[in-house]
């Protein structure tokens, strides 16, 4: 059986990727006009030549080594533009992660070479959030590993990167979901409203934190086919806490419950309620890429992971989907495999077959 030839080995093939700018040619050849001296990528913006004046190089080596240099507007001699914005993000958030302080946005911009505009812009089109949100949330990541290991509240907070305890009390509740010494103990004493209800998918259970009289937001819904199932799961994730099952039909909690139903039941329409997201940095960049995925829309493993600057990531980004605590306010059941077939989902590839069936019919 004859060996099958690799893509663009004809130069028919080759011409017809730079007439019509073929972004998936760029790894695979070069070209060069004879009337410029100059080369470029296939799916350079260039104006076109006429084909006499066109010759195909396979690398940018053999390009130069034929007396041919890179083309001003595609740099066919560098990395690709999505490649070299990838690597700068990865490297600002490296910054961000190894700094004692969070840097300001003027020195990771200069860092990676961009302006501060230019980067803030790009690193928010790539994450799907901004690098103070990265830099608070791995903050926030680093101070919940330290609290429960360090000596003293006091000493956690410094290791964390907080010059001033001032800075951290205000941050603290937001950050950890609780005060910071009830965290270091466990979450002991902590409240967590819970319901169980019905819905078209099976049973449904909401759960809420509290801070005081007041619900403070969403930190889980799960689906299942059974009640106690998801209650025995609830208890898993908060051990210490003290978890109340709402029965008062009047209650806030219990509007609450019914409005998650209801979002369910129709989620075109979104979810108006505070939630209270807990999960690390990474875990935090990826469902927030999640979020951005359009209704009635999906997205491949590999495509979330080029969009939060990790492209080779995507058994990551899986991993991340199945620690989502927040079903469809999180939209996990968007990401499918890159061939677009169903793959694994928390709550059972049923139900996620499901969701894109009823949100693509809608």
């Amino acid at each position: 059986m004859p060996l099958s030839q690799p893509p663009y080995a004809q130069e028919d093939q080759r011409w017809q990727a730079v007439t019509t700018r073929d972004p998936q040619a760029d790894d695979h050849f070069f070209y060069a006009v004879t009337t410029t001296g100059i080369y470029c990528r296939p799916s350079c913006p260039s104006r076109l030549a006429h084909r006499r004046h066109v010759v195909f190089f396979h690398t940018s080596q053999d390009a130069e080594h034929g007396g041919y240099r890179p083309c001003k507007r595609c740099r066919p001699h560098e990395p690709k533009a999505q490649n070299r914005h990838a690597a700068a993000i990865t490297k600002a958030c490296r910054l961000m992660e190894e700094a004692e302080t969070p840097p300001s946005l003027d020195s990771l911009a200069q860092a990676v070479g961009l302006s501060p505009y230019h980067f803030h812009r790009l690193f928010k089109k790539t994450t799907g959030i901004t690098p103070k949100a990265y830099a608070s949330a791995y903050r926030a990541q680093k101070t919940r590993h330290l609290l429960p290991e360090s000596g003293s509240v006091t000493e956690a907070l410094y290791e964390a990167g907080f010059n001033a305890s001032s800075r951290f009390y205000a941050a603290s509740t937001a950050m950890l979901g609780m005060a910071p010494r009830q965290y270091r103990a466990g979450g002991t004493g902590e409240v967590i409203q819970f319901g169980v209800g019905d819905c078209h998918l099976g049973a449904i259970l909401v759960a809420a934190s509290t801070e005081g009289p007041n619900i403070k937001g969403i930190c889980a819904i799960s689906l299942g086919d059974q009640p106690d199932l998801l209650v025995q799961d609830l208890q898993k994730r908060f051990p210490k806490a003290e978890l109340t099952a709402e029965g008062l039909s009047e209650s806030p909690f219990n509007q609450w419950l019914a409005t998650v139903i209801g979002f369910v039941e129709t989620p075109q329409f979104g979810l108006d309620l505070p939630l209270d997201i807990r999960g690390t940095a990474f875990q935090q960049r990826v469902w927030h890429a999640l979020c951005a995925i359009p209704y009635g829309e999906t997205r491949s493993y590999s495509d979330i992971a080029r969009a939060i600057g990790a492209p080779k990531a995507a058994r990551a980004i899986a991993k991340a989907c199945a620690s989502n605590p927040l079903a469809l306010a999180i939209p996990c059941h968007r990401v499918v495999r890159q061939d677009g077939a169903l793959s694994g989902y928390r709550w059972g590839v049923a139900r996620k077959r499901c969701l894109l069936a009823r949100e693509q019919n809608s």
